[in-house]
Formats: structure tokens, sequence, C-alpha cells
């Protein structure tokens, strides 16, 4: 029932349909003035009114409408089972079952509502106001004018009050404030005199708190962490979160330190019309130790600091424009104050065009030395990196013929420079036969062009390559042979997969080329029957040789299997250019293979190894196995390397290492976590290690709290492997977010 707001006119015409219906008026009746004054009301103080019933006191000129009684105006909507509305001071009450929605979807709930004809301003005893995100807000009473809700003596929670079952819970944490105003319009709650209770005790005073109440982020302080390191002593940080506009904030930091100077840190980030970027910047003054661990000279202030930043931007469908970046003042500055563990930092930048056909990129990138007793100086930069490939359909044969064309330029400041140029085309065809063999045929021919000096700074030999400029080109055919068999087994359906693997490439000038992107090569499942086993484009695997192995798959209801395994066997004596140990440098290569088993979402094992053709001695034996659920759960890691590579060949050592961790969830919403990292490496394994079987490098310990609206969690961990200042030892970290107040 639509009524103009009650203007003389109007409400005459309100009277006259009452008394035309005596003095109740039943529900759903309507009502459209054809007066003038009816006309010329203004549409913003149109009223939306249904009722069950409706009376009218002529004396008194007050209006008592019953039964699920609902007003509307501007937005604002009044539910009730009775609300009374005084003609002469415009004032409206509401009793039974009240809402008051607000036109932004607060819901204020109340005992009693007095409001004026309005609805924006008036009195609520015992308030409860529900939020559009679902945080509360309550008070015993509370005045709401012009949409803005003033409380006295109130509490607010974005916890839920029920449980999935109905039942009513306590709320694991409640701001409580002796006055509170929440702005509709701003979306924003400010507190007076506020606390926050965690589990009904109050733990902290917050006398300036403010907070948004909407999806979208408020600019404002976020909450504090606690911790305690070795390095730096007790840790209070303390973050503001600054909302610049809707694509753009920014958050600023400052760490207090007890054995430290503080650590500034700013964040800023920006999503754009065609992409995103965000920049990261750290700062502090402080004493410097290098990593022999002498004080390097320049005192105690020394500025020491960290900068990192990425973005990427789409210009059009097919142009793209993206980059990173990462720098540090010092080689110990990320891991004394615990942002990175990184020993190595990369910055890149890239334009590249993609269709459906073809593919360009124009990229560079250099790098970063943290490891301790590396040279800066012999960190590559490439710049520029020119990659072009297209794929077209051949006419004559069938298949795809893939076209490509790279450049690569790397610069050292006290090392070797390379620079290299080839232009390839593949040729690929795939068949079915009759009988269901799947074959693959294979085509390459490419041609090289290096140029390199300073090659005698390069510390590995096999690794240099001959000075000035050097050529080579390179023909590889190969034929790929699979015949998949599938049938019942074990409940399920199994499928073994034969596959054999002829390869023929004639001998290529290897080692007068500079390796630089070839380097970490080593016979894995993953690389078994590629054509070209070295990873890059500076080493090619030249030789006659077949490979053979098969696939065995078995699919059930909740359990699957994967198992493959292969070995390949080279047809010439020609003497191989792999290093010993990497499984591939004599005539016959070790075995290789790779198991995966999944039971549901419970059990996921994954078992890569290769075996020692001669004597079948496990050279590599990788194991990660993850059990449970998301709640608990163990994940366990393994790798020995036995390869018995020289400590000549950089990139290829040996190395044994177990990783732990694991989650138990000790009640509902308790949790205990912990990881460990151990190194086995002994040197018997690698020369070079100080490591004596058994050298812990980190170790984690904590429990956890996590509900609808609260995390909470104490960690311990210890460090044992100093690096500068950067020193071994225990820290702890005391983590408390609440939904709605920061996080």
């Amino acid at each position: 029932m639509n009524i103009p707001a009650f203007r003389p006119s109007s409400f005459q015409l309100l009277l006259a349909l009452l008394l035309i219906g005596g003095t109740s008026a039943p529900s759903t009746a309507s009502a459209q003035g054809d007066t003038p004054a009816s006309k010329n009301s203004a549409e913003g103080d149109d009223i939306g009114f249904s009722a069950a019933s409706v009376e009218y006191d002529s004396n008194t000129e007050v209006v008592t409408a019953k039964g699920d009684v609902v007003v509307n105006r501007d937005g604002y909507t009044l539910r009730a089972d009775t609300i009374i509305w005084n003609r002469k001071t415009g004032d409206v009450s509401a009793e039974g079952n009240i809402r008051s929605i607000g036109p932004d979807g607060d819901v204020a709930y109340g005992d009693k509502i007095s409001v004026t004809d309005s609805l924006k301003d008036g009195v609520v005893d015992n308030l409860l106001v529900v939020l559009a995100d679902e945080s509360r807000l309550a008070a015993k009473k509370g005045a709401r004018n012009d949409g803005v809700y003033s409380l006295d003596f109130a509490a607010y929670t974005a916890c839920k009050v029920q449980r999935p079952d109905g039942c009513p819970k306590e709320p694991s944490w409640e701001v409580k404030a002796v006055k509170v105003v929440y702005d509709p319009a701003k979306k924003r709650v400010k507190y007076e005199g506020a606390r926050i209770e965690l589990f009904g005790l109050p733990i902290l005073p917050l006398p300036l708190l403010s907070h948004p109440v909407d999806t979208k982020a408020g600019s404002g302080f976020l909450v504090p962490s606690i911790g305690f390191s070795r390095n730096n002593g007790l840790e209070f940080e303390q973050s503001y979160y600054w909302r610049i506009s809707q694509n753009r904030d920014l958050t600023g930091a400052i760490t207090a330190f007890s054995d430290a100077a503080p650590l500034g840190q700013v964040k800023l980030r920006s999503l754009e019309k065609k992409g995103a970027f965000e920049v990261s910047v750290y700062g502090t003054y402080s004493n410097r130790i290098d990593t022999s661990g002498a004080v390097i000279p320049t005192g105690n202030n020394v500025f020491r600091g960290y900068v990192e930043g990425s973005g990427r931007f789409q210009l059009d469908p097919n142009w793209s424009i993206s980059a990173s970046g990462r720098r540090a003042s010092d080689r110990t500055f990320l891991r004394r104050y615990d942002i990175s563990r990184d020993d190595r930092l990369r910055s890149t930048f890239a334009a590249e065009r993609i269709d459906s056909d073809s593919y360009f990129s124009l990229a560079g990138w250099a790098v970063q030395t943290l490891r301790t007793g590396d040279n800066q100086g012999l960190s590559p930069i490439a710049l520029p990196e020119i990659d072009y490939r297209r794929r077209i359909n051949d006419s004559l044969f069938g298949g795809k013929i893939n076209i490509q064309a790279n450049s690569l330029a790397i610069g050292r400041t006290e090392g070797q420079d390379t620079q290299r140029a080839f232009g390839s085309v593949k040729w690929d065809l795939r068949k079915l036969t009759g009988l269901g063999q799947e074959i693959a045929f294979t085509a390459l021919a490419r041609g090289d062009v290096y140029h390199s000096d300073e090659n005698a700074s390069t510390a590995t030999i096999i690794y240099r390559g001959q000075s000035g400029w050097q050529g080579r080109a390179i023909v590889a055919g190969a034929t790929d042979i699979k015949w998949p068999f599938v049938g019942k087994a074990f409940g399920g359906t199994q499928i073994f997969t034969p596959r054999v693997q002829l390869v023929a490439a004639p001998s290529v000038k290897n080692l007068k080329i500079p390796n630089e992107d070839s380097r970490a090569v080593e016979l894995e499942d993953s690389n078994l029957f590629a054509l070209n086993r070295f990873p890059g484009y500076d080493r090619f695997e030249d030789d006659y040789r077949v490979t053979y192995g098969f696939d065995w798959a078995l699919r059930k209801t909740n359990f699957t299997a994967d198992i493959n395994i292969g070995q390949s066997y080279r047809l010439s004596n020609r003497a191989s250019i792999f290093p010993d140990g990497t499984g591939l440098s004599d005539k016959v290569s070790d075995i290789v293979g790779r198991s995966e088993f999944r039971f549901k979402d419970i059990v996921k094992l994954t078992h890569r190894f290769r075996l020692d053709k001669d004597n079948l001695a496990i050279r590599r034996n990788e194991v990660d196995a993850t059990i449970g659920s998301r709640g608990t759960y163990v994940q366990a890691g393994y790798l020995k390397l036995n390869r018995n590579i020289g400590p000549t060949v950089e990139d290829l050592s040996d190395r044994e290492e177990i990783r732990l961790a694991g989650r138990v969830r000790v009640a509902r919403y308790w949790s205990v976590f912990g990881s460990t990292i151990i190194d086995l490496t002994d040197t018997t394994e690698d020369t070079t290690t100080l490591a004596d079987g058994f050298d812990p490098i980190r170790h984690r310990l904590g429990v956890a709290y996590d509900d609808d609206c609260l995390s909470l969690s104490l960690t311990w961990r210890r460090d044992y492997q100093p690096t500068g200042d950067a020193r071994r030892g225990n820290s702890f970290l005391f983590r408390l977010a609440f939904r709605n107040l920061g996080v």
C-alpha cells in the first residue's frame, strides 16, 4: 500500500478510506489519490505501507497498524507486529519482532523502537544491529540520527553467535566501548574508550579504535604483532593501512626491537586498468657483519635495506609487459630480519606477444647472490634475451612445424661474457595405427652461432667453451612408439603401456660451445624420453640411442596408482659428454622411475628413484608423502643424491636431507603444528661440506586457534645455520588476527 507522506490533503484521503471501510481496514488495501495535492507530493516523500489491519483514532489522530506491519520510506524499512503513528507529532513507535533495515543492508533489532516519520531518526531499547557483513553491534540503548547509529556502553563482534546446529555460542572475541558510532554511509565504526576481550577476558585497550565494516578495505591501524628473535630481541610491529583509492593502497609498518634499531617498511599496491603492480621497501640503520664474520669498517650506523617489486600489464589481447625486481643492501639483511631465506635474488623484465600460433619475447634478467663466499662479479646479467616461435600446419605430410629463432647476451662484471643466436625448425607428427599403437615422429634442424671471451674465469673447465666465434649445426630425428593395453585388475581398471623410442643425432661440437644454461643435468623420469636430455640450449645430446620402458596405471573408485620405469642404450661407441654420475655417461644408462599413489584425499605418496645399472645401488632416492585430512596431517620428504660426482663440477653436488611437517587438531578450533629440516649430508657424499651427517637446519613448533572470526598462534622456531649477523638461536612469534580488525 503506497501512501503519500502525511499532509492534510493526503491524510484526509486515507481517513476517508478508513471511514468507508469502518474502524478497521483489511490488509493489502490500496489507495491512489486524484486530488492536486496528491499528484504534487514529492516522490521522495512516498511511504510504502502494508499491514493486516489499520485503526485510526480521529480524536488523537493516531494510526495503529497491526499484524506483520511493513513501512518503507527513502530506502529505510521498518517491520514489526505493531506500529503506532502519531499524526500530530510525527513520531512512530514499534513493538514486537522489530526489524529496522537501512538502505545499506544493516538491520537493527530491538525490544522497542521510536523513530520519526522519516524512519531515519529515533531511539531503540536493547538494540542489536546486524551489519551488511554479518558482524554485530549491541547496546542496551541506542539512537539513530540521520541514519547514523550512536550506542552507549556497546559491544561489537564479527563472530557468529550460532553454531551450525542453530544453538547459541559465545563469540571468541568482542570489542566493548563506552561509546560506539556507526555510519552506514561511510561503512565505518568508531569507538571511544574501547578494549578487546578475548574469550571473555580483557586483553588490550584501544582508545582510538576504528575499522571498516564492508567487504572493501578501509584505512586504519592494523592489529600489531609481537615476537622475539635471537638476532633482534623483543619485536613489536605496528602497521597502518591507507586505502588511497578504490584501486590503490599503501601499508606502512614500524617494527621496534629491544636489541636493534627500528625497521621501517612500506608496501604500495595498485590495480590499474590494464594490469597491476606492487612495490615493497624495507630500511633501517644498524651494525652490519659480512659473511666472513668481520664487522664492516663503516661502523654501527650503516643503512641497510631491501626493495622488491613486480608488475604485469596486458596492453591488448596479445601484448603484455611484466617486470620484477629484488635487491638487498647486503647478504644477511633478509635473514636477520626474517624477510626471506633466498640465497639469490633475481630481477627480470619481459615484453611478450602471444597468439594461437606464435610467440615473441624480449626479456632480460640479473642475479644478486647472497651466498657465502660467492663473487658477485661472476653472477650473470642477461640483456637482451629474444625468443620467437611460430607453429604452422604441414600440408605435405601432416603434423606441425615449429620454427624458432633465439638470441641471448650474457655479461659479467668480472667473468665470462657469452653471446648466442640460433634458428631451428622442428617437425612433429602423431599417428594411431589400427592395432592401437601411438607413433610419434620428430625431426629437428638447428644452426647456432656463439661468441665468448674471458673464458678462463669460469672455474669448471667443461663449462668454458672456446673463446671467440664458434658455430654449430644440429640435426636429430626420433620415433616414439606407445602401445597401451587396458583391462580389469584388483577391482578396477589397469592400463599397461610399453614404450620404445629411437633417436639419431650426428656428432656436434659441444665442448667448443660455452655452457651457460645446461649445467644441472641428470637422468630423471621427466627427461628419460626427451629428444635432448640436457636442460637449456647450450648442450645437445648427439648420439644414436634406444630408450625403453613402460607406464602402468590402476584406476579405482578411491585409489589410483601410476608407475613408470625406463632405461636407455647408446648404439655408438662415441665418448659421452655427460659428466660421470649423471646416469648417462656410459653406453647403458641407469634405471629411472617414478611411483605415485593416491587414496581419496587422505594419502598421496610420490617416489622418484635412479638405480645404478651395474649394481642397482640407489643413486637418487626421493620421497614426498602427505597423509591425513585438512585439519590433521603429516608431510614428509626425503632426498638422497648419491651420484659420486667430483667436487670440480658445480651444480651437481650430492646431498641428503629430510623434511617433516605436520598439524594435529586437538579440539574443534585448536591445533598443534610443527616442521623440521635436517641436513644428513656428510663428507662421504660431499667433500666440500662441513656437515657431520646430522645437521639440523630449522625447527618450528607452535599452537594455533582458528575459528570464523579469530586466528591466534604462538610459534617457536630455532635456526641452526648462522650467516653473518643472522645468528643461530630461538625465535618466538605471537600472532593475533581479528576478522574486520586489521585483517
